[in-house]
């Protein structure tokens, strides 16, 4: 795979387009159904529940959006965004059938580029996102332009944890074991060789808390699951 900007975000929208059938059913295997509890953290974080607009940068099959949508008000609306249309059509077909749909409006589009105008929204969130991003310092740049002063930006991934017991058997666990689970499960076992090497490559969580301050976020904060394999950032715009 070429290592440019352009030509990653076409082999990862490619790959997600093709295991997007499966993804949720990996989802929960991989994670031992605990990816739900770490969203639902991730929601309790970024939302007091009267935002108006609140955006789901990456939003796949729309999972974190509707969690998003069951904490709004009445009043609140949560647009996900992703470039990745099965994906999205997955996210639309699971809004027929939710409670909370008309509160989400489900858009392809490009978290580098958001067709959005500054200050739009209340708060943003995302979830397991980031290693598939071609350029995270514009990445978070985008998200800060456009969340209005004291919006949050609240983001969940994977992390390699280190210095721990548990950092051994998340290996064998993670980088043997999750490749064949996609191979068994989604035939594509290429596709979670992807996910793991994406783990194994990725970022401390301190060095991604440095991107976002840089992005201009005055505050930012670091939770942890599963001995770190799991972080939450969680930032503030400053006000105006």
């Amino acid at each position: 795979m070429d290592s440019s900007p352009s030509q990653c975000s076409t082999y990862v929208r490619g790959l997600f387009d093709r295991i997007a059938g499966r993804y949720d059913l990996l989802n929960r295997v991989i994670s031992l159904r605990l990816d739900a509890h770490w969203r639902q953290k991730a929601v309790a974080a970024a939302l007091k529940g009267d935002e108006k607009l609140v955006l789901d940068l990456g939003t796949g099959t729309g999972d974190l959006a509707f969690m998003a949508g069951r904490a709004l008000g009445e009043r609140g609306k949560i647009i996900g965004i992703d470039f990745a249309l099965e994906m999205l059509r997955l996210a639309n077909a699971k809004k027929r059938n939710d409670r909370q749909g008309q509160k989400t409006i489900f858009l392809q589009a490009s978290a580098l580029s958001a067709p959005f105008r500054d200050r739009t929204f209340d708060a943003a969130l995302t979830a397991f996102v980031l290693r598939n991003v071609a350029d995270l310092p514009l990445f978070f740049a985008e998200a800060h332009r456009v969340l209005k002063p004291g919006g949050k930006l609240v983001s969940l991934d994977m992390f390699p944890p280190a210095g721990s017991p548990f950092s051994a058997l998340y290996s064998i666990y993670f980088y043997h074991l999750v490749p064949w689970l996609g191979a068994c499960l989604a035939r594509d076992r290429a596709a979670y060789q992807y996910l793991s090497d994406s783990v194994r490559t990725f970022h401390r969580p301190e060095a991604v808390a440095e991107m976002i301050r840089q992005a201009g976020f005055k505050t930012v904060s670091i939770g942890r699951f599963l001995q770190g394999a799991v972080c939450m950032h969680v930032a503030e715009k400053a006000q105006a």
